[in-house]
């Protein structure tokens, strides 16, 4: 026999079900991202870069708009499922059509007014190996995806990263909730990318409630809050803050894997955006490095040289 519940039950099932997932909006992922990184621009020292990666969000999300991602099928899916793996890695392989995004991308910043000359060149080398050189940026692609700068150079990283990030939004975007896995922990389930950041949400179902935020697909997953989003201890958590600076942003420190990651407060500053954000507190990356704390991912838009370039 079918019970059912009266109003009152519903209403606390519905209050203590946490969504496992915040699935990234089409609509205006990196639009959203353009808006926060000029506002955070106006009063930073480095307000430059940020209005040129605010550029390039805009051009994203056109190319987002326009991009139509070929989706896994019913096998992938549970194959991804059964065996509790990302359903679309960002360690496998990627169908071409990424270098179309990074070409369309790089033609649009090049072209914005008020880009700076290097940004200009750097564009212009990455134009020129799109059309002869697509081994190298698939090399690139790989290295980055992997961690790792050097191949690409910090120069073409962050417009090499744009293109992957719209790649996997728009995959991400289109897929539902219930189709991806649960993941390992402290990976994204879609992509398996490590967290930029992580964000307190306010409003609707996820008020109140931690999500890390993947840099890669902007997928956002559920994970306790005074828990180490590294090692998933919750012993020994502090949360650091530049004095007289903004409280949105701090760093979430683990003494036990001597780690941190940034945590955002929505309710601090509703506009907040973990890669704009945590993209504009470099000066907390200092401090937590000073304080002898290292930090486990770092931000697609912001990559340095390996000391040899």
């Amino acid at each position: 026999m079918q019970r059912i519940l009266p109003r009152g039950e519903i209403e606390s099932l519905d209050h203590t079900r946490i969504p496992r997932l915040r699935m990234p909006g089409r609509a205006g992922v990196f639009s959203d991202r353009a808006a926060r990184l000029r506002a955070l621009a106006a009063d930073s020292p480095v307000g430059a870069y940020l209005a040129l990666m605010a550029t390039l969000a805009d051009a994203q999300q056109r190319a987002l708009k326009a991009f139509v991602p070929t989706l896994p099928d019913a096998d992938a899916i549970a194959r991804a499922r059964q065996h509790d793996m990302p359903l679309l890695p960002a360690a496998h392989a990627r169908d071409p059509a990424w270098r179309g995004l990074l070409a369309g991308l790089v033609d649009a910043v090049a072209d914005a007014e008020g880009t700076p000359p290097a940004a200009v060149e750097a564009c212009g080398a990455l134009r020129q190996a799109i059309d002869e050189a697509p081994d190298s940026l698939e090399a690139m692609a790989d290295a980055l995806l992997a961690g790792n700068p050097a191949i690409a150079g910090a120069a073409a990283a962050p417009f090499v990263m744009a293109a992957l990030q719209v790649y996997w939004t728009a995959h991400a975007a289109a897929l539902d909730e219930d189709q991806l896995p649960v993941g390992a922990f402290g990976t994204c389930p879609c992509c398996g990318a490590l967290p930029v950041a992580s964000v307190v949400r306010i409003g609707g179902a996820h008020d109140g409630y931690r999500y890390l935020a993947c840099p890669l697909c902007s997928l956002e997953w559920h994970l306790e809050r005074v828990k180490c989003s590294h090692c998933a201890s919750t012993k020994g958590i502090a949360y650091h803050h530049i004095e007289g600076g903004s409280e949105a942003v701090k760093a979430e420190s683990c003494d036990a894997c001597g780690s941190y990651r940034k945590i955002l407060y929505q309710e601090k500053e509703l506009q907040v955006e973990p890669v704009a954000d945590d993209l504009a507190s470099l000066a907390i990356d200092v401090l937590m490095g000073d304080a002898g704390f290292v930090r486990r991912s770092g931000n697609p838009l912001l990559w340095q040289g390996d000391g040899a370039e």
